[in-house]
């Protein structure tokens, strides 16, 4: 199986730290966390993340700003609003978007 690399922005420092453990426990997946949106698109443009992961405490406006930032830079990038309901959940949603990629 590919590798996969994800950028995960929250401003809730304790459920960053949550999401960057669940998504780092899979041997595939490797995921750095931002709590400021300028590291964030910094990072991004230096390295090819598959997946963007927004998660809680963002405002509105950021996450619309970030996220069209990301899809501009590179349109294949794979947006998950992530905002809470278990890891189960979480798994869900990255491995429903690699099945829609054909990649699963």
């Amino acid at each position: 199986m590919k590798k996969y690399d994800f950028l995960i922005l929250g401003k809730n420092q304790p459920i960053l730290e949550i999401l960057l453990r669940l998504v780092n426990a899979n041997e595939n997946w490797n995921a750095v966390g931002f709590n400021d949106e300028k590291l964030a698109e910094d990072y991004f443009l230096q390295h090819n993340v598959d997946f963007v992961l927004l998660s809680s405490a963002i405002e509105d406006h950021v996450e619309k700003e970030f996220s069209a930032f990301c899809l501009n830079a590179r349109p294949g990038v794979e947006i998950i609003e992530h905002f809470g309901g278990g890891s189960g959940l979480l798994q869900s949603e990255i491995y429903d978007r690699l099945f829609r990629k054909g990649e699963l």
